[in-house]
């Protein structure tokens, strides 16, 4: 366990997507998990948000990231239905998988109150291993988010080196110090 950073909750949907089946933080264990929460009508989700969405999805292996859209609706409900969102999907051509945020006691959807999301969008990074690494609202730039997701990639690449030589019961060398 990572102390120095907060586990991820675990997501309350709906619906999904651009997906055959339901997704789970549990199943992308081993990825760099893209949270990045939208609603329809949110012009700086629309405008930089979702795009930056579905570079990162163009951009990087998913054998290393997946990127999860999360419709998290927390005003205009009337409007922002999940027929509109599928209509909104197919118009704007967003490829990566879109869950719904199940609606909340209140106006906050429930995982963007376990996220502790201010608003959106919302951008959150999640480790290999499922810890929250970073969470963004506004507008990161995209060097920045892409440096970042690079790292975490690398970081969990030279982990599992790390362990793989050490492990192996032969010889190796990592940064620790060499096995003969």
């Amino acid at each position: 366990m990572r102390p120095d950073y907060p586990e991820a909750p675990a997501w309350c949907v709906s619906q999904w997507f651009n997906t055959d089946h339901d997704l789970s933080l549990e199943q992308m264990r081993g990825k760099v998990v893209v949270l990045h929460a939208f609603q329809m009508l949110c012009p700086g989700c629309v405008s930089h948000g979702l795009p930056q969405a579905q570079r990162i999805y163009d951009y990087f292996s998913s054998d290393d990231v997946a990127v999860m859209g999360l419709h998290t609706v927390f005003e205009h409900h009337e409007a922002m239905t999940p027929v509109s969102l599928a209509a909104f999907i197919y118009e704007y051509r967003l490829t990566f998988p879109i869950a719904v945020d199940m609606a909340g006691d209140e106006d906050v959807p429930v995982t963007m109150a376990r996220y502790q999301m201010r608003g959106t969008p919302t951008l959150i990074l999640i480790d290999q291993a499922g810890f929250i690494r970073a969470n963004y609202f506004g507008r990161p730039e995209d060097l920045q988010i892409g440096a970042e997701i690079s790292a975490l990639i690398n970081a969990g690449h030279a982990a599992n080196h790390a362990v793989a030589v050490n492990t192996g019961g032969g010889k190796g060398c990592s940064d620790e110090g060499c096995l003969i």
